[in-house]
């Protein structure tokens, strides 16, 4: 009876021992892949290291904007910021021979505008450079004389971390007699005066309700004090 058994065990372990090869085996076959051999593989190259990126067809500056700028949200942009500076200009506040400050100019859209309409000397400056139209500067510490503009423009005034600097700045290189013109979220009088409160050495010359950019938006001008 003991033998039987014996041998009973042995051929179950032999069994097992052939269907976990059998199984191993399948295991370590290479899976097919979905893909027919046949069809050729994408071309696709990414760089192997930072020589293979630096060895890539480099676009120059002047090709990336002129596609920047031949572009229908560009012309667009730009269209409206004349239209808008063009109301400036025939309240007599803007004139061709003007020095013009664009603070936080963003890509330079309204710079191209005022150059556009003729205007000799246009200024624009960001945090991030966007050569040849906006350099680089901080727009809580401007890197010009006092009094150095006829007229200074923001349409990022809302987005200014200390709006009491950014103004400040702005009055500065101002001459007097010159103007501010700040823009902002169509608002009421309330919020209005607030922002003409920043400006200590400026009167206010005229707020009004216009559109920006397909937005309405609010148009803050301010004059510099001939006695500041």
């Amino acid at each position: 009876m003991e033998r039987h058994i014996q041998r009973l065990l042995n051929r179950v372990s032999i069994i097992s021992l052939i269907m976990g090869t059998i199984a191993l085996f399948f295991v370590l076959q290479t899976p097919q892949t979905c893909v027919p051999p046949n069809v050729p593989k994408p071309h696709l190259r990414f760089p192997k290291s930072t020589c293979d990126i630096l060895s890539r067809q480099h676009v120059p500056l002047a090709k990336k904007n002129a596609r920047l700028w031949s572009s229908k949200s560009w012309i667009n942009r730009v269209s409206s910021f004349t239209q808008f500076f063009t109301q400036i200009r025939d309240m007599g506040l803007l004139k061709i021979h003007s020095k013009v400050l664009c603070v936080s100019a963003g890509a330079g859209h309204e710079v191209m505008a005022l150059s556009k309409m003729g205007i000799d000397d246009v200024t624009g400056v960001e945090l991030v450079e966007s050569l040849p139209l906006v350099s680089r500067a901080d727009p809580h510490n401007l890197p010009f004389f006092g009094g150095a503009f006829d007229l200074a423009f923001s349409g990022h005034f809302a987005e200014a971390l200390y709006p009491g600097r950014f103004v400040e700045e702005m009055e500065r290189t101002v001459r007097k007699g010159g103007v501010s013109v700040v823009v902002v979220e169509e608002c009421g009088s309330e919020e209005v005066d607030e922002i003409v409160g920043l400006f200590r050495s400026s009167r206010l010359v005229n707020a009004a309700n216009v559109t920006l950019n397909g937005r309405k938006v609010t148009r803050i001008i301010m004059r510099r004090s001939r006695s500041a």
